[in-house]
C-alpha cells in the first residue's frame, strides 16, 4: 500500500514538471510518455485539479492560471457583515415554493443560511456548506449535484455536476465568483469552476450574482456569466460607485445594501 502512494506521488510530480515546463498537458501524450493507462492519468489529473495544482480542460491539463482562487479559511474572514447583509436581500427575491439553484462561496453560504428558515423551498446546490446550512431544515427539499470535490472552495464540479445540472429547470439561480466588471461579467481562475456556474445559470430563468465589494471591479481569468445574462447583482455600499452604475447602464437590477 504504501509503495503504491509513493508510485503515485511520484507520477503526480512529474506531471506536475511537464506542466510547469510545457503549460499544458494532454492525457493520451502523458499515458504514452509514462506507459500507463488513459484512466489512471486522467484520476491523477482529476485529484491535482482539486487541490487547486492545475485546472482540468477537456482531454488533458493546463498550468494553474496566475490569480488562483482565494482557499475557503481566507474567503470566510473577509467582508462577513456585508455578506450576512447580502444574503438577508438576496432572499427576499426567493418566493414560498421556488426551485433555486445555489452556487458556492461564503456569500452564498451567509445567504443559505437566512434562507433555511423559509419552508416548501427546493434547493439545488453543487456546495458542501450550503447543502450542510439546510441540514436543520427538514420543511425543504435539497438536491445535491454529484461530481468532484475542488478542495479550495469546498464544492462539486466536473462533467457529473453539469451533467446534473442539465437535467434540471428552476426560477432562480444565486451565484458568487472571484470578480464582477460591468464590461465583461462574473468570472473566475478555474476552468472547471467556470463551466459548472455556466450550468447553473443555464438551468434557470433568472440569474442572481451576490457580490461584495471586494468583488466588484475585479477581473479573473475567465468569464462564467456575460453581464447582459445577469438578472441582479447584490452587492454593497462600499463596492465602487461607477462599476455600480456601468452595471445598471447594461439592464442590470443592483441592489445596494448595507452591513
Amino acid at each position: 500500500m504504501y509503495h503504491c502512494v509513493v508510485i503515485a506521488a511520484q507520477r503526480r510530480n512529474f506531471i506536475l514538471e511537464i506542466l510547469h515546463q510545457e503549460g499544458a498537458v494532454s492525457i493520451s501524450a502523458l499515458a504514452e510518455r509514462m506507459s500507463i493507462s488513459s484512466v489512471t492519468i486522467r484520476r491523477d489529473l482529476d485529484h491535482l485539479n482539486s487541490i487547486g495544482l492545475l485546472t482540468r480542460t477537456h482531454g488533458g491539463a493546463i498550468a494553474e492560471v496566475s490569480s488562483p482562487e482565494s482557499s475557503y479559511v481566507e474567503k470566510i474572514g473577509q467582508a462577513m457583515p456585508e455578506k450576512q447583509a447580502i444574503g438577508r436581500l438576496a432572499a427576499s427575491l426567493v418566493r414560498d415554493g421556488d426551485v433555486v439553484i445555489v452556487g458556492p462561496g461564503t456569500t452564498t453560504e451567509a445567504f443559505a443560511n437566512i434562507l433555511r428558515a423559509r419552508s416548501g423551498l427546493t434547493i439545488i446546490t453543487n456546495s458542501l456548506p450550503v447543502a450542510e446550512a439546510f441540514v436543520s431544515s427538514p420543511d425543504n427539499e435539497v438536491i445535491m449535484t454529484g461530481g468532484s470535490l475542488r478542495a479550495p472552495i469546498r464544492a462539486l464540479v466536473g462533467e457529473t455536476t453539469n451533467r446534473t445540472l442539465r437535467g434540471l429547470h428552476a426560477d432562480k439561480t444565486f451565484i458568487s465568483g472571484n470578480g464582477l466588471v460591468a464590461d465583461f461579467g462574473l468570472s473566475t481562475p478555474n476552468i472547471s469552476v467556470a463551466d459548472s456556474d455556466r450550468a447553473m445559470a443555464a438551468a434557470s430563468q433568472q440569474i442572481i450574482v451576490l457580490a461584495d465589494h471586494t468583488k466588484l471591479g475585479v477581473r479573473t481569468a475567465i468569464q462564467t456569466i456575460a453581464t447582459d445574462a445577469i438578472t441582479h447583482v447584490v452587492t454593497d455600499t462600499k463596492s465602487p460607485g461607477e462599476e455600480v452604475e456601468a452595471l445598471t447602464a447594461r439592464g442590470v437590477n443592483v441592489h445596494v445594501v448595507s452591513a
